[in-house]
């Protein structure tokens, strides 16, 4: 046999070597520990559990050889964790509808007057249309005297002039033949005939019937009440009468000096740049006090000396009785720059009274936005603005009746605005149109149309709160010389003195004025608060616990990229591997292996001088030799 002796490595460079190997190490690890993550997601947990700042966490780790408590506290950890967040989807539901508070303010300081309209209650006989006028009070005299036997007075008419306007009047009752008042049974006695003596007067309906151009459909305007139908049915050929006229609007017939008797504000007479005139359709002569923007009235003091006191007339003429059936005069106060609705703000004045107005001013200012669907000055409201006024409601409701008015009927209604490129409605020209104007009213009061729907509240709004006293006026003992001079100076002929006059007094009722304001009730720093004060609540914790909780998040998805690569690297390590470039030096060196068995031809010495690897394979620490035998 034949032995062989390893080449031996000397002591002193093996140690050395491996202390380098051991420091290549060290070094490689402290490296790989800038970007190193857990292995496991229990790794994970179990170390944000021992060094987190939230309440009740360490608890999940050093019970955790008592699985019951441990069970436990994981069940009242995360339990306690949804009750938190309960709590904060009920707060960012409450901060996301947008509460807001109101604030009540009371201001003290002089006060600006407001606008304040006077109408007459007497529609006005123009001299264009009085003798259509005319016409129409004689087809009503005769249609009141077939349903009522009534003989009603007709106003003194110049008659003579009626026939060289025979073509108006043919064409007038032509079209009021079109639109008869007649009686109509209730619906429970439809079946009776007319002269059945089980049918009353009273159990008729007076109305008129309204049918489309074709006359397939026709709308049936009925009412319970005569008075009503009658003036209805005036009142629609009346304004017929006055869209034929083209510039009836523009027409200015008042007579100030015969209405107002004295008007006098802050103890100091008014003249005619305090007040602007239009006629009303229904109302008549209407004037408007306070209204020029460039020297408006302010009040110095409050009481009833310090502010508007008019002495007007209210005696009833006869110019249109049949619309008119109120004696006294109508009053609204309202801001500057909007129109005068009299029809829903006014309120009426009583003949031979003393009305004494006293007002507290009020301002409303909305938050808009998210807070409310309030509109700062109309512009981003889907309906034009008729008016030449600042934007309202009402001024906004009304446009978008006349626009569907024009739009569906082809010609716009005579008591709002006239719009660009329309005219107004009139029978002459649009035969049906009043089938299609009480046809589109019920729609509109329905809300059909949407106007009250698309017509927002304005973000500011400056109202009047009034209330109102009465007495006598002139007293028993002072109207004869009241009146005596009334005659004397304003030439006012007595014929009725309890009904010939009234006074009106308005004014502010104390310097003081509310303002209702309003403001966010939740804010970004209210909810911030409210979710810290939650968070403390349920884990005792401050903002640096948010932000562990946000770190474990994040690593979280970090451990799941790391764990999900290194499942990818796994796949592929596992396909079968492509041809080594070291398979040929291998196989060569595995072709040497059966050499070895020769003895005539081995030699220990060749091999390991070939394979210095080998030396690195050998642990660290005493030398030893080994022998190999052959035999």
């Amino acid at each position: 046999g034949g032995s062989v002796k390893a080449e031996k490595m000397p002591e002193g460079e093996k140690t050395r070597q491996c202390k380098q190997e051991e420091h290549q190490l060290q070094k490689e690890e402290e490296e790989e520990g800038l970007i190193e993550f857990y292995n496991s997601y229990q790794e994970l947990f179990q170390f944000f559990c021992s060094n987190t700042t939230i309440h009740g966490a360490i608890r999940l780790v050093c019970s955790k050889k008592n699985k019951m408590k441990t069970a436990f506290w994981s069940v009242l950890f995360f339990l306690t964790f949804g009750l938190m967040y309960w709590q904060f989807g009920i707060l960012y539901r409450e901060y996301f509808s947008y509460p807001v508070n109101l604030n009540l303010n009371l201001n003290s300081d002089r006060l600006t007057f407001p606008a304040v309209t006077l109408c007459t209650l007497n529609p006005y006989r123009y001299s264009a249309i009085r003798e259509e006028l005319d016409k129409l009070d004689q087809i009503t005299h005769k249609t009141l005297l077939d349903l009522y036997d009534y003989n009603m007075s007709l106003p003194q008419s110049d008659w003579s002039t009626l026939s060289t306007q025979k073509r108006s009047s043919r064409s007038l009752l032509h079209h009021v033949q079109r639109h008869p008042l007649r009686r109509q049974k209730r619906e429970n006695l439809v079946n009776l005939p007319e002269n059945s003596p089980s049918v009353d007067k009273n159990d008729w309906k007076i109305g008129f019937v309204l049918c489309s151009e074709n006359g397939k459909d026709c709308f049936h305007q009925a009412y319970s009440s005569g008075v009503d139908a009658v003036r209805e049915w005036y009142s629609f050929h009346y304004i017929n009468i006055l869209a034929q006229v083209p510039d009836a609007k523009a027409l200015d017939e008042s007579d100030f000096e015969n209405f107002i008797y004295s008007c006098r504000f802050n103890e100091a007479t008014c003249d005619k740049a305090n007040y602007t005139h239009f006629h009303h359709p229904l109302y008549g002569n209407c004037y408007t006090f306070n209204d020029n923007s460039s020297n408006l009235w302010t009040s110095s003091l409050p009481g009833i000396n310090n502010g508007l006191s008019l002495v007007v007339r209210t005696e009833q003429n006869d110019f249109i009785p049949l619309l008119s059936t109120v004696t006294g005069a109508r009053v609204m106060v309202h801001d500057q720059n909007e129109p005068a609705f009299m029809d829903d703000g006014g309120f009426n004045v009583r003949p031979g009274i003393e009305t004494s107005i006293s007002m507290r001013k009020e301002m409303t200012v909305r938050l808009g936005g998210s807070y409310s669907d309030c509109t700062e000055d109309g512009s981003d409201v889907p309906v034009q603005n008729l008016y030449s006024s600042r934007y309202t409601e009402q001024v906004c409701i009304r446009s978008c009746f006349q626009l569907n008015m024009v739009e569906r009927c082809g010609c716009a209604y005579y008591f709002y605005p006239l719009p660009k490129g329309a005219e107004y409605c009139d029978y002459t020209k649009h035969i049906s149109w009043g089938y299609c104007y009480y046809k589109l009213l019920a729609e509109f009061k329905a809300d059909v149309l949407g106007c009250f729907h698309k017509c927002r509240k304005p973000c500011k709004m400056t109202e009047y709160q009034l209330s109102a006293g009465y007495s006598r006026w002139p007293s028993a003992v002072s109207e004869n010389w009241v009146f005596y001079v009334l005659s004397q100076q304003n030439k006012y002929n007595i014929t009725s003195k309890r009904n010939g006059v009234a006074k009106v007094n308005i004014f502010f009722e104390e310097w003081n004025y509310k303002t209702n304001g309003e403001s966010p009730a939740f804010t970004v720093v209210t909810l911030l608060s409210q979710l810290g004060n939650q968070w403390s609540l349920w884990f005792g914790s401050s903002v640096l616990s948010v932000m562990e909780l946000a770190e474990l998040i994040l690593d979280f998805i970090a451990i799941t990229f790391i764990l999900f690569f290194r499942w990818f690297r796994s796949r592929q390590n596992l396909s079968p591997p492509g041809p080594s470039p070291n398979s040929h030096d291998n196989t060569a060196f595995q072709d040497e292996a059966p050499a070895l068995s020769a003895p005539h031809r081995f030699t220990v010495e060749a091999v390991v001088t070939t394979l210095p690897s080998y030396n690195s394979l050998e642990p660290c620490g005493p030398s030893r030799e080994g022998q190999v035998g052959h035999e």
